[in-house]
């Protein structure tokens, strides 16, 4: 309530023992909430729109692994609700394994077939840990660019998070552990059952993070670029490309 109005009520409480000695019949507090309501009439409500008219977007979240299991989810979210439509983790054969180039090929084909059957908005994918060795970083490097490729060809915005930054927004702690994160993504997605592998789970804790940072974004009006300086996002959108930004 403004001080003003808050004035004039209290001072027409205050006068009602003379009122009542005058006859006057309308009690002061009926009298002084009648004055306020031309006030109440100008407050504005926001306009919220029905959940049927609410646009679904989808993620193609992406946990790459320089060695072990590359995990995927996609997860589906209107408003404020979010659900897992597929995860899972890409295990390569031991014959593929001794073939670099065949196990950046099942990669590549996983997230095009991916892509093709769940038309994600965007892929998010976790960007590389600073503290690990050259010859595990070159080969995780590696396996981003093909995640990156395949997004590209078929003309899908890609954005990158760091691992810290992705278990304080899902956990609240920059260093969760993975018990934690399978927890936390459960809870955030009402699943079931507790996502498994642990790689699956990252991949939705990605696609979950990149959510997060989006709804501020568009809350605030703050572009991607700007609100995520050096590591938010991948320009790897051609300018002609069909698909609709959710910051438009």
């Amino acid at each position: 309530m403004h001080p003003r109005e808050q004035g004039v009520l209290k001072t027409w409480l205050l006068i009602s023992p003379a009122r009542k000695a005058a006859g006057h019949r309308t009690p002061a507090r009926v009298f002084a909430l009648t004055r306020l309501r031309p006030a109440a009439s100008r407050l504005r409500l926001t306009h919220m729109p029905p959940s049927s008219e609410v646009r679904c977007f989808r993620v193609l979240g992406v946990d790459p692994a320089a060695a072990g299991p590359t995990g995927y989810g996609i997860v589906e979210a209107q408003g404020r609700k979010c659900r897992a439509l597929h995860y899972g983790a890409l295990r390569v054969a031991e014959k593929r394994k001794e073939s670099a180039g065949a196990a950046l090929e099942a990669v590549h084909s996983l997230v095009c077939d991916l892509i093709r059957q769940f038309s994600p908005d965007m892929v998010a994918v976790e960007s590389i840990f600073s503290a690990l060795n050259v010859k595990t970083a070159l080969r995780l490097a590696e396996v981003r660019g093909v995640v990156l490729l395949a997004a590209a060809q078929h003309h899908v915005e890609v954005f990158s998070y760091a691992p810290r930054e992705i278990k304080a927004s899902i956990a609240g702690y920059g260093h969760a552990d993975k018990r934690q994160m399978q927890q936390m993504v459960r809870a955030l997605l009402s699943m079931d059952e507790t996502p498994e592998p642990s790689d699956a789970a990252d991949a939705l804790a990605v696609a979950l993070c990149h959510l997060q940072a989006e709804q501020v974004r568009r809350r605030f009006g703050v572009a991607a670029s700007a609100a995520r300086p050096g590591s938010g996002r991948v320009a790897v959108t051609p300018p002609t490309s069909p698909r609709i930004s959710l910051l438009r």
